[in-house]
């Protein structure tokens, strides 16, 4: 049953956050009135932060991650192991790996994982970019970090397969993380660790 509003503002308000990922309908009435009780610049500043990422946001032609500039940071960073390409799914992943202080190469965002049942193959994903960067002779091994699921394992072994003709050498994080947990919940020690002792990548079941 839809619940009955005092206020069409609020209302909508709350419409639209029910939209977010994880946000029921009772979570968006208490974040909208959260708001109402803040100062109008904090809401405000909200709204315009938003805003202002969704238009301006970019990404980088290098690794591909949400960045505020041509190159992020990461690429950019002359500190950094060029010759190390750690490969994940998206962005969460990548700084749940930074957040671990234990990794200091490059990575690359492929953007998901193959997963026929959703239409998503190798064409729909930032592989073509990464066979290219795999070909240069600066880069010496390409870690594969991506979720120890079905669609995961099924990306590796289609990664594995086309990078085994290029002169790399290709690892995959130790398996310290359970079958089907995502690396963005995985605690920052465990991630760490998986990072350290990755091992050879020879294929399913690695």
């Amino acid at each position: 049953m839809e619940p009955s509003y005092s206020s069409l503002l609020l209302q909508n308000a709350v419409q639209e956050l029910t939209r977010l990922p994880g946000i029921g309908r009772k979570t968006a009435l208490r974040l909208a009135l959260h708001l109402l009780r803040q100062p109008a610049e904090i809401a405000k500043a909200l709204g315009d932060s938003v805003i202002k990422l969704r238009e301006e946001v970019r990404y980088c032609r290098n690794c591909h991650t949400i960045s505020d500039s041509d190159l992020c940071v990461i690429c950019s960073n002359p500190k950094r192991d060029h010759s190390t390409i750690c490969v994940v799914e998206d962005i969460r992943d990548m700084m749940a790996i930074e957040n671990t202080s234990q990794y200091n190469g490059l990575y690359h965002v492929l953007g998901g994982v193959i997963s026929p049942m959703e239409g998503i193959g190798p064409g729909e994903l930032k592989m073509e970019s990464l066979f290219n960067k795999a070909a240069l002779l600066e880069t010496n091994e390409v870690i594969l970090a991506l979720p120890s699921t079905v669609e995961g394992d099924t990306t590796n072994f289609y990664l594995y397969k086309t990078l085994r003709n290029a002169e790399v050498t290709v690892t995959t994080i130790a398996r310290g993380i359970p079958v089907g947990d995502e690396l963005d919940y995985t605690d920052e020690i465990t991630l760490g660790r998986s990072i350290l002792n990755r091992q050879a990548y020879h294929g399913m079941g690695s």
